[in-house]
């Protein structure tokens, strides 16, 4: 018996996959034209998220927070209620990826959302709790946000990360400082950040007079 004969299936090479084709993931482009919500469509989106289910009230309210903070979903579902501070209206702002910490006004909607978050969800240590008191998996606030998208009628298939590209769009087209901007998202670099003001239509509205 030859040697090739003998030999195991674990001595063997393995087949060949040149040929083959593996599906993989497609770039973003080819699922949506663009990687962030508009102003309107977040509001959408919320009064979306209020209006299904049982806990529509606490999924706007994520929604809301993770909006006007320019949260990654992990830094959403990581917030505790020892970083709100209701009575001076303060929100402690601790960045994943080495980002810079900050702290950031609470403004009347958000304060009122999170007051009502406290009656609803009480002796709870994170802000966004399951019906059973658990913190939020990412899993579960990309659920949310991609149900209340189908919900509003969004035409292209959303994720949680585009609301914080659409708070970086919103502050550039409201003509907010880039360094400001840059420190309000955490970024440690500013070239993150110019990504915003580089699509800002506001940069061209005085092109045409008509």
């Amino acid at each position: 018996m030859s040697v090739d004969a003998a030999s195991t299936p674990q001595d063997r090479d393995p087949p060949s996959i040149e040929n083959r084709k593996v599906p993989g993931r497609l770039a973003n482009a080819a699922y949506r034209s663009r990687e962030y919500l508009s102003e309107n469509e977040v509001t959408a989106l919320m009064a979306a998220a209020a209006s299904v289910g049982r806990h529509g009230a606490r999924d706007a309210a994520l929604i809301l927070i993770a909006y006007r903070h320019g949260l990654r979903v992990s830094e959403l579902v990581s917030l505790r209620w020892d970083q709100v501070d209701l009575r001076q209206g303060l929100l402690h702002v601790t960045r994943r990826k080495h980002g810079i910490a900050s702290v950031h006004p609470l403004r009347g909607p958000e304060l009122r959302a999170l007051r009502r978050l406290q009656r609803d969800y009480p002796e709870t240590d994170y802000v966004f709790v399951s019906e059973r008191k658990a913190p939020f998996t990412t899993d579960a606030v990309c659920k949310i946000v991609r149900r209340a998208g189908r919900e509003a009628g969004i035409e292209f298939s959303i994720h949680p990360h585009m609301l914080r590209h659409a708070t970086g769009y919103k502050l550039a087209n409201d003509g907010q400082d880039t360094r400001a901007i840059q420190h309000y998202l955490g970024h440690r670099n500013i070239q993150h950040t110019t990504r915003y003001t580089d699509l800002a239509s506001d940069r061209f509205k005085d092109f045409w007079r008509d």
